[in-house]
């Protein structure tokens, strides 16, 4: 069915002789929530939706619609759009290429008939974990997500991409005495392969872990960032790395391409191929080739990432960082951010240190600088090797490029958390205020 739109778009397009792309896209999803104990929400949805760019007289033109029986008239629309927008040069559409298949990012039981009785299943086995662990679940959620996109143009570029998607949250109480503690994790894979009882027992851990708790006064020390910490306060980081935030002198990393900007232990990836990555895929939205691009090698500055547009403005190669969906155009933004380091260090060696689970207000964190001030939730202390007292309430104070500069890995397994497939990290000399 989408070839044949796509046909029909095409012989449409042609008719003005110009250049121009299609993106079509058709969505299943399945949604669960649940409120404490109850399963009060269940949603399962399919959606479709074509987008159209044109280039005329170098001005671009873009029109969207979810109506399969409109492709005539969106395509009009796309042409008469370019007619209001400026002349720029720098537009164009990715050429032909040859693709590789990526692994890992389908599962193809959405075409054998996933559905609500599945996820209906994971999500009571997480609440009876809870349940069994003598917790309060305070919500649930399990997402399943299937994308199958094509992407054609004016230069005989045809590509099509299918990714899958499952995701598991829980928010929980626990109680001891007159004491309250809460906590919250989230899981994710391309294939269905979450385990909901060992989800349950982890957040459960950590919330029994947490309750009462010590004051603690204000000092530096070793912070271990775990996975949800460390992918909250990562994404001022690689915002400095788009390429168009380069070229706007809106990124910290202007003009230090070849110099140390992190711990010459650490080297980062942005790797559109990363297998079983959330964000991997054949191609990225505008039909560039996924890659792996070198951001950082031993400490220094490499590269940044582009897609087509800011990469003509910028003089260099698209490194396929263009996302979009068929309602949208092209958006510059990374992939999977892989992070590899040479050493590691076991907590076993860390003789006072702060192990910081989650955080509270990352998104305040300067995009530009890498200031952040944060409030730290389900938090420890160690001490001699061993985490032992939860702490009541702290702040983590820093800047994110300060912190990766004095930083190792702490031997722990290698997760994808959002965007970031990082290990947990030993940040030195951190500022925490109790």
């Amino acid at each position: 069915m989408l070839y044949e739109l796509a046909e029909k778009a095409t012989k449409h397009l042609k008719k003005h002789g110009d250049d121009f792309e299609i993106f079509i896209e058709k969505s299943e999803s399945i949604e669960l929530n649940s409120e404490k104990s109850i399963l009060n929400f269940a949603k399962k949805e399919n959606t479709f939706g074509i987008g159209i760019r044109v280039i005329k007289n170098n001005k671009i033109g873009f029109a969207y619609t979810t109506d399969p029986t409109k492709i005539s008239e969106v395509c009009e629309e796309a042409f008469s759009n370019s007619k209001s927008n400026e002349i720029d040069k720098d537009f164009s559409f990715a050429e032909n290429q040859k693709y590789k298949k990526v692994e890992g990012i389908f599962d193809h039981r959405f075409k054998q008939g996933f559905n609500l009785d599945i996820a209906t299943d994971f999500i009571n086995t997480v609440l009876n974990t809870v349940q069994a662990e003598k917790c309060e679940s305070t919500s649930a959620s399990f997402l399943a997500d299937f994308n199958h996109n094509i992407i054609l143009n004016s230069n005989d570029l045809s590509v099509e991409n299918s990714v899958s998607m499952f995701y598991g949250g829980l928010a929980v109480n626990a109680y001891k005495s007159s004491e309250k503690s809460t906590a919250y994790d989230s899981i994710s894979s391309c294939i269905f392969d979450l385990d909901g009882e060992k989800l349950g027992e982890n957040v459960c851990k950590i919330a029994k872990d947490s309750i009462g708790g010590v004051k603690i006064d204000v000092d530096s020390m070793d912070v271990i960032l775990d996975y949800s910490a460390a992918s909250g306060l990562l994404n001022p980081f690689i915002s400095g790395f788009n390429g168009d935030n380069v070229r706007r002198s809106r990124s910290i990393l202007k003009d230090k391409v070849d110099t140390k900007i992190v711990s010459e232990d650490l080297s980062v990836y942005d790797d559109g191929r990363y297998p079983n990555g959330f964000n991997s895929s054949v191609s990225d939205g505008e039909g560039t080739c996924s890659q792996k691009t070198t951001l950082v090698k031993d400490g220094i500055l490499k590269n940044f990432i582009y897609d087509i547009y800011s990469a003509n403005k910028s003089g260099v190669e698209s490194t396929g960082n263009g996302f979009r969906e068929y309602s949208s155009t092209p958006l510059n933004s990374h992939s999977n951010v892989v992070f590899n380091f040479k050493n590691s260090v076991d907590i076993s060696e860390i003789d006072k240190g702060f192990l910081l689970t989650d955080v509270l207000g990352a998104h305040t964190a300067n995009p530009i600088s890498g200031d952040f001030s944060v409030e730290s939730n389900n938090s420890f202390l160690i001490e001699n090797g061993d985490i032992t007292k939860p702490v009541k309430k702290a702040m983590v104070v820093g800047n994110i490029f300060d912190g990766l500069s004095n930083c190792q890995e702490l031997k722990s397994d290698l997760k994808q958390k959002g965007s970031f497939v990082i290990p947990k990290i030993l940040s030195k000399n951190l500022k925490v205020i109790g």
